[in-house]
């Protein structure tokens, strides 16, 4: 047995660090091939983020861009402290929950003016399935928690990586996971007794 104490890193994770680190200095150095790269190399893991916080896939898609967009103007602010992808998921968080708040703002204003025309012809919505109220549920959670949930639970981060890309200790991740899952069993208590029966 050897006393050598191995690296528990895997290679992939080592050389997809030293790639990154060499089309970042690329691309800070003009280099257009090396920022395409760079984009291909991470462009799905973003999109799928953006996807599930807005759960549209026109919107992820431009979210996805402004994200890119962001992330090459800042590019010279990333030190290198964290992985790139560490950083790059946090730009994505970002700019995500951002585009969010004003898509969220311009809703409530249409949906205001249907709920005002529902209610002048008197007609009512059908009870939505378990599908439709469960994304309501989570978009009903508060931004912390609904973020936390949706990286960890539909997008399969760990809390360390929630940590790192929402600039948390990974208490407050699992804190917040822990509620956001209280909250969305609360909102959907009353489908409980459709499935044990």
């Amino acid at each position: 047995m050897s006393d050598e104490v191995q690296d528990p890193t895997p290679a992939f994770e080592l050389r997809s660090a030293v790639d990154d680190r060499d089309l970042i200095a690329r691309v800070r150095a003009g280099d257009g091939a090396a920022e395409r790269l760079l984009y291909d190399r991470h462009v799905d893991r973003v999109y799928r983020l953006a996807y599930r916080l807005a759960g549209d896939p026109d919107l992820a898609r431009d979210l996805t861009q402004d994200t890119f967009v962001r992330a090459f103007e800042k590019l010279g602010t990333f030190r290198g402290e964290s992985a790139f992808s560490t950083w790059l998921h946090s730009v994505a968080t970002s700019v995500a929950l951002n585009g969010l708040r004003r898509v969220r703002r311009l809703r409530r204003y249409e949906t205001d003016l249907a709920d005002g025309a529902a209610v002048a012809d008197g007609t009512r919505e059908a009870e939505p399935d378990l599908k439709i109220r469960l994304r309501q549920a989570i978009d009903g959670l508060p931004e912390g928690y609904r973020t936390v949930f949706v990286m960890h639970e539909l997008e399969g981060y760990t809390h360390d990586e929630i940590a790192g890309a929402l600039g948390v200790e990974v208490g407050t991740s699992k804190a917040q996971l822990s509620r956001a899952r209280a909250r969305l069993r609360e909102a959907l208590a009353d489908f409980a007794g459709e499935w044990t029966r």
